[in-house]
């Protein structure tokens, strides 16, 4: 692609690019979409987990492969790299967005906008870049799927959660191409309006509640991952997925994150860079992440001013894009520099503390974030399975929304079009995608017992 994020054609009027995505059917009918087959060549599942992986933090390969183990959903959330090369052989319209690159059911959640409002979107940009635009739909309309076998929810069911996701993105992308562009740029998703929808009312009142605890948290940081010692402020160890890298004999982790902070001040703005400068680097500590970056190096900062006001900073590791050998390399030669500028694209809200590390030469690219909470609303492991079809209807009209901020709105809604064609083409693809996850995973499995992979609990 030309551009790093995809301009809608505006020299043509709406209504000749919604005929233009139109006749994108007669070249690539919607309804090649629902098929999913192994190609002939596909290649082992578990080599190219094997070979995405070679750069991450060999000592953290085990916690890694301990958690995808765990069920077909876990090994999806780690196998992006996997998926991204099937999607490659599956038919595409040709209209292109600014991907989120590892789309799945997890990777939205709830969390505070700087005026305390929930929003709910897109938190996961790691492997972000320009790319059709139904491999994140696909990718995450198989996570519904693959969600709903794990949970022992028959086919029917996998289906209609899977058709849920793509009518509410297509739905809403149709809504979306009849406003104006600056009013598109700025609307956000209504979760609490969507779960006012839930119809068991102990259901509906958990669920806002969790969506209010969620941005309510958010606000307030983490309380309790910090204390105040004889020496000052510093980050509570919580081993072994948070350990200190002050004090330590060998100080080489200490001092890459620390050069990491100090260099991602340049990527800000005057004013926020001004902001930033108000806080003190007090302590830094090294963080093991989710399922599908656990491997890369990650740190906590912690910064305080003289007044102990506190804030909490993630410096995090930036590869490059899953998709990058499918959908072309980043203009980005810095991996960090791309995360920060798809997130922006793609967000309503974009993190204030947003930025990436300069780059010195090295390959090591990272890009930086306020640290959030965990605790997002509407995703986890405890969430109800009849909360599913509502975070289904989220999810969908959030990558729409995130999409349309790149791509031509009115071009993908002409080609999916105001019937449910291209819903039950997609759920199609998920139903039988989801069951390709399963098997890759019980070969995961089987490696892991042969002793190819090795896997331990955190």
């Amino acid at each position: 692609m030309p551009l790093e994020h995809v301009l809608p054609h505006a020299v043509l009027p709406i209504a000749e690019r919604r005929q233009a995505g139109q006749a994108l059917r007669k070249v690539v009918p919607r309804s090649l979409h629902a098929s999913w087959k192994p190609p002939s060549g596909r290649r082992d599942p578990i080599q190219t987990l094997i070979d995405s992986d070679r750069h991450l933090l060999a000592r953290l390969l085990p916690i890694r492969y301990g958690r995808m183990r765990a069920s077909p959903f876990t090994f999806m959330r780690g196998a992006a790299a996997i998926m991204a090369a099937d999607l490659a052989e599956t038919p595409a319209s040709g209209l292109w967005a600014q991907s989120c690159g590892d789309c799945h059911l997890a990777n939205f959640g709830t969390f505070a906008s700087p005026e305390g409002t929930p929003v709910f979107d897109v938190n996961d940009f790691d492997e972000t870049l320009p790319a059709p635009f139904e491999w994140d739909l696909k990718r995450l309309a198989s996570s519904f799927a693959v969600d709903a076998y794990a949970r022992g929810e028959p086919e029917k069911a996998a289906r209609h959660l899977a058709r849920t996701v793509v009518q509410a993105y297509r739905v809403h992308m149709a809504d979306l191409v009849k406003l104006d562009p600056l009013e598109a740029w700025r609307l956000r998703i209504d979760a609490a309006q969507i779960l006012t929808g839930i119809e068991d009312s102990r259901l509906r009142d958990r669920e806002i509640k969790r969506l209010q605890l969620a941005a309510e948290a958010s606000q307030r940081g983490y309380p309790k991952l910090i204390e105040r010692t004889s020496e000052g402020w510093r980050i509570r160890a919580r081993p072994p997925l948070l350990l200190p890298l002050s004090g330590q004999n060998d100080d080489t982790h200490e001092l890459a994150a620390r050069a990491a902070f100090e260099s991602y001040k340049l990527s800000l703005p005057e004013e926020r860079r001004i902001l930033v400068d108000r806080y003190e680097l007090a302590d830094v500590a090294f963080k093991i992440v989710g399922i599908g970056s656990v491997g890369t190096f990650c740190a906590i900062g912690l910064f305080v001013t003289r007044d102990d006001a506190t804030l909490l900073l993630q410096v995090k590791e930036a590869r490059t894009s899953v998709l990058a050998p499918y959908a072309g390399p980043s203009l980005y030669a810095n991996q960090g520099q791309r995360v920060v500028v798809g997130q922006r694209i793609m967000q309503t809200t974009p993190d204030l503390f947003l930025g990436w590390t300069a780059d010195r030469g090295d390959d090591q690219h990272c890009y930086v974030r306020r640290l959030k909470d965990g605790r997002l609303a509407l995703v986890g492991s405890d969430m109800a399975t009849q909360a599913l079809l509502h975070h289904a209807l989220l999810c969908g009209a959030t990558l729409a929304r995130a999409h349309a901020r790149s791509g031509d709105a009115a071009r993908i809604a002409g080609y999916m079009g105001s019937g449910g064609v291209f819903d039950a083409a997609i759920a199609d693809f998920a139903v039988a995608y989801a069951r390709q996850v399963e098997q890759d995973w019980r070969m995961f499995l089987e490696a892991i017992k042969s002793g190819v992979i090795e896997a331990r609990p955190d």
